[in-house]
């Protein structure tokens, strides 16, 4: 099973990347800066967990668990991932591609968003996180809010629509909160459900989970 897990795991990572290796070249052809596509919070959250998974698996490959850091650096990239899935999918399907319109576009945004947390639910190979974890979680995306909204009024370059200042600084504000808040609500879920043993992949040492039923 873990080998199995982990192949899974791999053949995610290497879709991510042919992916933005695609849409890079779509983005470059017509005329887009190199760096600004790398602003986009879907590109950076899908390239994280292309590489916790890539950790995960050598991890794997040298007969050790990852450990409680790389769990919680996975458990990280799936909060992330899951807000690129709901957040393209709710607010942005609109202006974006339409399913099926390209490959691409459909794995970053729906199927590694989806696999991704399938596999923090399904396997069990990760530690138990603990609820004060949920404050990492959302250093990483407040940092990415506030370079985006210092570009939108400098530059004037903003990667969604829904964070353009033209629209009022009342209005980003409310859609930067809305977003803090969603991502708050899903590092919870993320760290409920890695409470969870559904398919058993390797056993994780002792030390590896937090201590007992108690929750912080």
């Amino acid at each position: 099973m873990r080998i199995f897990v982990n192949v899974l795991r791999l053949v995610a990572a290497i879709a991510i990347v042919a992916a933005i290796v695609d849409d890079l070249q779509r983005a470059l052809q017509n005329g887009f800066v190199f760096w600004n596509f790398f602003g986009y919070f879907t590109n950076q959250s899908n390239i994280l967990v292309a590489v916790v998974f890539v950790l995960t698996v050598v991890a794997a490959a040298g007969r050790r668990d990852a450990g409680r850091r790389l769990d919680l650096f996975r458990g990280a990239a799936t909060v992330y991932i899951a807000t690129t899935g709901l957040v393209y999918n709710t607010l942005l399907v609109q202006v974006g591609q339409a399913v099926g319109e390209s490959w691409s576009n459909d794995v970053l945004h729906r199927w590694i968003p989806l696999y991704a947390v399938l596999d923090w639910l399904l396997f069990s190979d990760r530690s138990r996180l603990f609820f004060r974890d949920v404050w990492w979680f959302l250093v990483y995306p407040a940092v990415w809010l506030v370079v985006v909204v210092i570009r939108g009024a400098t530059d004037g370059w903003v990667p969604y629509p829904f964070l353009d200042p033209d629209s009022g600084y009342g209005v980003v504000t409310l859609y930067c909160l809305g977003v803090a808040v969603f991502i708050g609500l899903m590092g919870l879920i993320v760290v409920a459900l890695s409470r969870l043993r559904l398919i058993p992949v390797s056993e994780r040492p002792a030390g590896g989970r937090a201590p007992g039923p108690r929750v912080r």
